[in-house]
């Protein structure tokens, strides 16, 4: 039988204890292999992925390092044992999630004020669902967002009655530009607009908006509003998050989904909406987690895949060890080598802006003479690349430099894109 205290304390003894562990050639913990956090060989050697191919596709669904891994693992052993007496703890391991979530978003974010989730768009429809709108009020989003939240406010139209307005924010969005992205999207709002809902990181471009100067924008917006007319600022946050060295509470938005099994290399599975503005939401779902606090009234109840849930504060240790700003820059150094050699290749066409300010890991560009589906397709199977396609209506090829890919990598991916031809 697990003990009850064991099991309490599995989280926090493993987030110590894996982090100091390497790894074998097939995954495996290694005691002989300290992990260390400023070697970027050591950081890759903590992941299980296959060395045979360049994993740019990894920032879809997380590969998980091995302290998460462990976590995972502990928590499920610990459920198949003795699953009542762990439950009984299921608050308390919960909580730490919510609170090393809370330490991430950064200095004034109170555990309290974040909801657990199971994926940004969980928190999406969470959110839209749940945010009161008075009648005549209405909803500014915009183009280029995914269709999980063009679809979640269409389910709020209908619920609401609420028009949806979709604002143009660059017309080619290798030359988007920080102005003209904040200018468009104020000619969007009216008087009447009170919610803003907008994407971080463009899944469909790579583009990044600049999410502090909309928040500056908006307060000039909301000077002579009164706080239920106020338009708030809404905040699809998961291709920054994890990636972008700026925390959540940086961005002054009143709220902010993401999953944490992108970037983050965190738990499959796991996300979380974080909100600063709560009285203008309802709870949707019924609540396990307590009243004490909007963030645990907003988290959806019932029974989850409680071992990747609780092994989330791993995740953010794992990340944190290696420091927010050093895996910023080996994204941000990455991604303008491949921008800068896909723009001086004549068969593609580079789509996601080079400016660092405007784009973060994704970079997307657009094959001449084959289809982007055709090019994933052989730079597998001829170069060992893994790469994907927006899945948009204006399909794209996609890649995704982040902490499992190299410097030498992005060299042969340029070199694979030029001789596709």
């Amino acid at each position: 039988m697990v003990g009850r205290r064991s099991v309490l304390g599995a989280g926090l003894a493993l987030g110590a204890g894996a982090v100091l562990a390497g790894c074998t050639d097939d995954g495996k913990p290694d005691a002989a292999k300290p992990f260390d956090p400023k070697d970027w060989e050591s950081v890759r050697a903590q992941f299980a992925l296959g060395t045979d191919v360049a994993q740019f596709g990894a920032f879809m669904l997380a590969s998980h390092p091995a302290p998460v891994r462990d976590a995972i693992n502990q928590h499920r052993t610990a459920l198949d044992t003795d699953t009542a007496s762990v439950l009984e703890h299921a608050f308390e391991l919960e909580e730490k999630a919510r609170t090393a979530a809370a330490g991430y978003l950064g200095d004034g974010v109170r555990p309290d004020d974040v909801a657990l989730t199971d994926s940004t768009t969980m928190g999406m429809g969470l959110l839209c669902a749940g945010i009161r709108i008075r009648p005549g009020q209405d909803v500014v989003t915009t183009e280029h967002d995914f269709f999980g939240t063009h679809d979640a406010l269409a389910k709020l139209t209908t619920r609401t009655g609420a028009v949806v307005r979709r604002a143009r924010l660059y017309d080619d969005p290798v030359a988007a530009n920080s102005g003209d992205i904040v200018a468009r999207l104020k000619a969007a709002i009216g008087p009447k607009t009170r919610l803003v809902v907008v994407t971080w990181v463009h899944s469909s471009t790579g583009v990044r908006l600049p999410i502090k100067a909309i928040a500056d924008m908006l307060a000039t917006v909301n000077a002579n509003r009164a706080a239920q007319d106020r338009a708030l600022l809404f905040v699809d946050g998961v291709h920054g998050f994890g990636a972008v060295d700026l925390a959540v509470a940086e961005l002054s938005c009143d709220f902010f989904t993401t999953g944490t099994h992108k970037w983050l290399f965190g738990p499959r599975g796991t996300g979380l909406l974080w909100g600063r503005a709560w009285d203008a939401v309802a709870p949707l779902i019924p609540s396990f987690s307590g009243t004490n606090g909007p963030g645990r009234m907003a988290t959806p109840g019932g029974y989850h895949s409680f071992e990747h849930r609780w092994a989330v504060p791993e995740a953010f240790a794992f990340h944190q060890a290696i420091g927010r700003d050093r895996i910023a820059a080996r994204i941000t150094e990455q991604a303008t080598r491949l921008k800068n050699g896909l723009a001086g290749i004549n068969t593609v066409t580079l789509v996601t802006p080079k400016d660092p300010e405007l784009s973060a890991g994704l970079v997307m560009c657009s094959p001449k003479n084959l289809s982007p589906g055709e090019a994933v397709k052989r730079l597998r199977e001829e170069h060992k690349i893994v790469a994907s396609v927006t899945p948009y209506d204006n399909p794209l090829l996609r890649f995704g430099t982040s902490i499992v890919t190299t410097p030498e990598q992005v060299d042969q991916v340029i070199k694979a894109v030029a001789a596709l031809g």
